[in-house]
């Protein structure tokens, strides 16, 4: 009996749920990181070339004004503004909910575009010249830029109308690429006190909420479902029960759910848990590229063999990010309750990093020396 019930805890381990979300946000952090390099590589070409920046919503010349670098008071306030929003959630849901949902839609709209404009300029670009279509005040696009709009809002109103786990997980797929792509972290510095931050963040609204406000605050708003801002248009304008009233309430995007293949349960990760390790993991292959550039610069003092000076930092800790994931995952099993996923996630990726930047003699400068990238016409850096 006891074999027996070993064995269904490990078959849940590796149900589709787990699997598809493990792998789902390792490619998530992976595409959002490379998107990010990339964008650097192109504006680092343009600058060079002094070409003047486009006009489109989501090309890639005008992402100098859109990136977010974020410093260290940013870093210490974040988790401080994160649980004010998380509490006004919790406490005004049903007077936002609308609002917020609308707000979400058009972001996660914007994003999915963001996502899928590499795909529409593949599609686009036998049959098309890549020349901009004015459309006024609102600016001059492309026809890839306007062809991942129009799918991304189609997208949107199916997603509104059916309400479909696939479409809203598709929507907090573009959300998690393009929080990757444009947000930057400068430093190591400013890297350890965002995270460490929202570990404590995290811990504090999973294990220790249901003790002051009676309920556990993170699991509620997150899994709590919205009113469909349809719904509530009919119900304002008077309209028949036909008429908009069949729609189903909402889970916003955000987080990833997917459902195990028997349908018994499912598997959720908020985007969070992708977003901040993945704008660490961006950080680090910003610096692998980086070095790679600086031809000319010294290797470290030695402490480690050449095999592993070979090792590059986004190896190292997108292997810690999955065993984070992994021990969270089986820590859930265990637990049979919601874990905070950052407290697996943090030190499973900052302390290998730490302790291999320590080893190869970059920690000082990753620790709080800017980026000083030479202007280079490759494109990706080889992973």
């Amino acid at each position: 009996m006891a074999e027996q019930g070993y064995s269904s805890w490990a078959y849940s381990l590796v149900d589709s749920s787990q699997v598809s979300t493990f792998l789902i946000s390792i490619l998530l952090i992976v595409y959002g990181s490379f998107r990010s390099l990339n964008m650097d590589c192109e504006n680092q070409e343009k600058d060079k070339d002094g070409n003047p920046t486009a006009t489109g919503a989501f090309n890639n010349g005008n992402t100098n004004n859109s990136i977010q670098t974020i410093d260290s008071t940013q870093a210490l306030f974040l988790p401080i503004g994160a649980s004010v929003s998380l509490l006004v959630m919790f406490f005004f849901f049903d007077s936002v909910q609308v609002v917020f949902t609308i707000c979400t839609a058009v972001l996660a709209t914007i994003a999915f575009a963001f996502l899928l404009l590499p795909m529409c300029q593949y599609l686009t670009r036998p049959c098309s010249p890549q020349n901009k279509i004015s459309f006024g005040c609102c600016g001059r696009f492309t026809l890839a830029e306007l062809l991942s709009f129009s799918l991304s809002v189609l997208l949107v109103l199916i997603w509104v109308l059916t309400g479909h786990w696939l479409l809203m997980d598709a929507l907090a797929m573009g959300l998690c690429v393009a929080m990757i792509a444009f947000v930057r972290l400068p430093s190591l510095k400013v890297s350890c006190l965002l995270l460490s931050g929202l570990l404590i963040y995290d811990v504090f609204w999973v294990f220790f909420s249901a003790y002051i406000f009676n309920s556990n605050v993170m699991v509620k708003v997150a899994t709590q479902p919205a009113e469909n801002p349809i719904d509530v248009l009919s119900r304002k304008l008077h309209l028949g029960p036909g008429m908009g009233r069949d729609v189903p309430r909402l889970s916003l995007p955000g987080k990833l759910v997917f459902p195990s293949s028997t349908g018994s349960h499912f598997s959720m990760l908020g985007i969070g848990d992708i977003v901040m390790p993945g704008l660490l993991l961006c950080f680090v292959l910003r610096y692998d590229n980086y070095k790679k550039q600086a031809n000319g610069e010294v290797p470290g003092p030695g402490n480690m063999p050449g095999r592993m000076q070979r090792v590059s930092y986004f190896h190292c800790t997108l292997i810690g990010y999955f065993v984070g994931l992994l021990t969270a995952t089986v820590a859930s099993r265990i637990h049979r309750a919601a874990q905070p996923a950052l407290l697996y996630l943090v030190p499973f990726t900052l302390l290998p990093l730490l302790t291999m930047a320590y080893l190869k003699g970059d920690l000082r400068r990753m620790w709080s020396e800017p980026f000083h990238t030479k202007s280079s016409s490759s494109r990706f850096l080889e992973v």
